[in-house]
Order: structure tokens, then C-alpha cells, then sequence
């Protein structure tokens, strides 16, 4: 049974594969039958069962094939290594020519030892020991020197667990339209601001692959719903909900209603725009309908591996699935909710006329009732915000938008790391009032 709070992986769970430090992401199911590629290399994932999230994996050559074994951690010999170069005099790389005559050891010389079982690391340690001008290089150069070699012959896999955080990262590095442009900071700012928390009822539009809807289900935690509203009667893809590893339990708590389920007789779903609706339905079936896996990620796929990084293609083998979330909501909860309120409203529908969603979606709520609307664009949520405010819908109405800075921490070389995100949409947040 999946469950979120395990320690250890099983058969069938969703995985982050972090390869050589982020050069690629990859999102996997683990069954013995799921290969990994790495460079021209297939590697079973069978030995990431049963392990560590977190755990670090290298790639190792054996007489029946490349496999992942846990990495022999060398930090401590890291660490030494680079003090002893700091406290070494200074040096600078004026003097060396890059002219390929440097390294002594060759191609043949490495499939050699390749050939005699050699591991990555002793490859590494060749290549340093024969090379010319190591020793004259700077501590910075020697290193860098040392993880490129790294990447080639000994690539390492850390295996991450697969919450909100890690895949909002994952999916903003290599494909940020797939998510509205959705950043870490920007969903989590989005969270708070609705006050999601244990036991709360959760409306939610979510035009973001089902990030949003996995992000509120993995926060209240077996408490509440979450209903997952769209306009129309095809339902909008929630395939992201899948890799969070969600138990049986919170996956009961996430379910599905039309818009125009949940408006009562008064508030029919007549006073949607019409280009709206066709809108939506004019878009392409991977868009809207549940995809049936989780390969349209990216388009490329890997037995079952759902690739933030590569271009390779390989056809896909069936593999264990997940538990099913997002069924038809039942009419008595409907009910429920049309008789209680929502205790919160969050949107993320870049697709959609904000202000035209709001509208009809508000008077869902309890009142006091707090919402957050994500949007790329400023102008909308603009827009929404002067209405709300004539039509006296809503107080405490606030148009935020988020900061991040991130730093490489460095010994002697700490600064904001020289390729970030500038920019990480707007938020209108606000609490519901009794217009009557």
C-alpha cells in the first residue's frame, strides 16, 4: 500500500531520480521490471527497492551488465582534500595550455580497465594520477575537474521522495509551462493564504496538471476533501496527483465535481461565459482528460520512467499503478457543501477569465471564508480585484507577488546563483463576505 510517510521505497512507488546533481530529473514508478538509462547504459531500478529515500546511487559495471549499487560516500576525503588545498599556497591557472597532450591515460587504456572490473571512482583516481597539470590547477579548477570526470565515468542517482516541494522543482527546472509556471515559493505563499489545514473542505481549479490538488491533499492528510471543480463535463488532467505517493486514505478525499454541480438552481452555470466553456473544451484531450500515464510528463518514456531531462524514447512496459484518486463526488457530500460553504477557494486557471471563475465560484464559500487565485499575469487578477471590490464580495483583498533568491554557499565563493527565476506570477488572496 503506498503511503507517504514511509522511510524506504516499495514496489510500485513513485520516485524523483536526481541525476549528476540536476542535469536530469526523472520521475519513476519502481518495479523490477523499469530501466533507467544513463548515457548508453540501461540500468534495472530493482536495487532502489527496498532502499532510503534519499539514498545515493552509482553506476557500476559488472560481467552481465551496468547496475546501481548505493554510493560509497567519500565526503570525509572530499573535505580533507580541499583544506589541505586551501591552506596550500596560492595558484592560478596562467601557465596551463589546454592543448589535449595533458592527460597520459587513453581511451583504450580506460576500456581496459573497465574491462578488469575497475570501478568509476578508481577510473577517476587514473585519470587524475596521469594527469599533467592537476597539481598546478586551483583548488576550484581541481574540483570542477573532478566532477566532470564524475559525471562520465561514475554518474551518481540520489533518490528523492516525491512531495509538493521536490515536484514543483522538478517540473518548474525543465518544464514550467506544464505547471502554469507555478514556483516552490509561489505554491506554498498560495497554501497559506487559503489557510489550508487538517479537516477543511478545499474547492479547488486546478489547470496545473494536478499539482495544485496533489500539494492541498498531501497537506490536510487524510482530513477534509478536496474537490477538484471544472467547467464542462470533461475533467482536467490530474496526472501529477499520482507521483505524490498518496495513501488510500487521502487519495478517498480528493474528488471531482462540475461547476455546475455544485451551483444551485439560482446560480446556474448559465451565468458562465460562453467562450469560456468552449475554450476549454476546444482544448486538445491531453490537456483535459485524465491522461493514462505519466509519460505525457514529457513525451519521452523509459519503461515506465517519465523523463524531466532526456530526449530518448523507448516504448513503455505496463507497470505497477497507484492508487486511483479524483471519483465523482457523491450527492449527499454536494449537499453538504451547498449547505455549509467551502472553507476555502484556491485557483489556479491561467486558461480561464479570472473574474468570470470568481463570480460564480465565491458564493460557494462559508462566510469568512479565505481564497488565493494563482495567475502568470497581472492585468487579470487586477481586474478581478476592482470587482470584488464594487460588488462588495469580499474584504482584505491583496495582490502579492512572490520573491525568491537563491545562493550558492560556497567556501570564499557565496553569492545568488547566476541562473534563476526572476519572476513567479501574482497571487490575489482575500476573505468572502455576506453581500445580503
Amino acid at each position: 500500500m503506498c503511503d507517504s510517510s514511509n522511510r524506504v521505497t516499495w514496489e510500485g512507488c513513485s520516485v524523483l531520480l536526481d541525476i549528476n546533481d540536476g542535469d536530469r530529473l526523472v520521475f519513476a514508478r519502481l518495479s523490477p521490471a523499469a530501466k533507467l538509462k544513463i548515457g548508453n547504459k540501461n540500468c534495472s531500478l530493482q536495487p532502489l527497492i527496498g532502499r532510503a529515500f534519499g539514498t545515493v546511487f552509482q553506476v557500476e559495471t559488472a560481467p552481465d551488465g551496468p547496475f546501481l549499487s548505493p554510493a560509497q560516500g567519500n565526503a570525509n576525503n572530499t573535505e580533507e582534500t580541499r583544506d589541505g588545498q586551501a591552506n596550500a599556497e596560492s595558484k592560478d591557472n596562467r601557465a596551463l595550455v589546454d592543448n589535449n597532450t595533458a592527460q597520459s591515460l587513453t581511451g583504450e587504456d580506460i576500456e581496459a580497465m573497465r574491462r578488469q572490473g575497475a570501478r568509476g571512482n578508481e577510473i577517476i583516481d587514473a585519470l587524475i594520477a596521469n594527469s599533467a597539470t592537476f597539481e598546478k590547477k586551483t583548488a576550484f579548477s581541481q574540483e570542477k575537474y573532478r566532477l566532470k570526470k564524475q559525471k562520465k565515468y561514475a554518474p551518481k542517482v540520489l533518490m528523492r521522495r516525491p512531495g509538493a516541494r521536490s515536484i514543483c522543482e522538478a517540473y518548474f527546472k525543465k518544464y514550467p509551462s506544464k505547471i502554469g509556471f507555478l514556483r516552490v515559493d509561489t505554491l506554498s505563499f498560495l497554501l497559506s493564504m487559503a489557510n489550508v489545514s487538517s479537516n477543511s473542505d478545499i474547492l479547488v481549479v486546478d489547470m496545473v496538471g494536478g499539482l495544485l490538488t496533489g500539494a492541498v491533499a498531501e497537506r490536510l492528510g487524510g482530513t477534509g476533501f478536496v474537490c477538484n471543480s471544472h467547467l464542462g463535463q470533461a475533467p482536467y488532467s490530474m496526472d501529477i496527483v499520482r507521483i505524490f505517493n498518496l495513501s488510500d486514505e487521502i487519495c478517498k478525499r480528493i474528488v471531482r465535481s462540475p461547476i455546475s454541480d455544485l451551483l444551485s438552481q439560482k446560480e446556474s452555470p448559465g451565468q458562465i461565459q460562453q467562450n469560456d466553456v468552449c475554450n476549454v473544451e476546444s482544448q486538445s484531450n491531453d490537456q483535459i482528460c485524465e491522461p493514462a500515464s505519466m509519460e505525457e510528463i514529457s513525451g519521452s518514456t523509459e519503461n515506465g520512467i517519465s523523463d524531466l531531462g532526456a530526449e530518448n524514447t523507448e516504448p513503455a512496459i505496463k507497470v505497477c499503478k497507484g492508487p486511483k484518486a479524483g471519483e465523482k463526488a457523491q450527492q449527499e457530500t454536494i449537499d453538504l457543501w451547498k449547505e455549509n460553504g467551502f472553507s476555502s477557494l484556491i485557483i489556479a486557471a491561467p486558461e480561464l477569465d479570472t473574474w468570470t471563475l470568481v463570480r460564480d465560484l465565491l458564493p460557494l464559500l462559508a462566510n469568512s471564508a479565505p481564497f488565493a487565485i494563482y495567475h502568470q499575469y497581472l492585468q487579470p487578477l487586477a481586474t478581478c480585484m476592482h470587482n470584488l471590490q464594487l460588488e462588495k464580495m469580499a474584504i482584505g483583498l491583496q495582490i502579492s507577488e512572490p520573491w525568491l533568491r537563491e545562493y550558492q554557499v560556497l567556501p570564499s565563493r557565496t553569492h545568488p546563483c547566476m541562473q534563476m527565476s526572476a519572476f513567479g506570477g501574482y497571487i490575489l488572496s482575500g476573505t468572502k463576505i455576506c453581500s445580503s
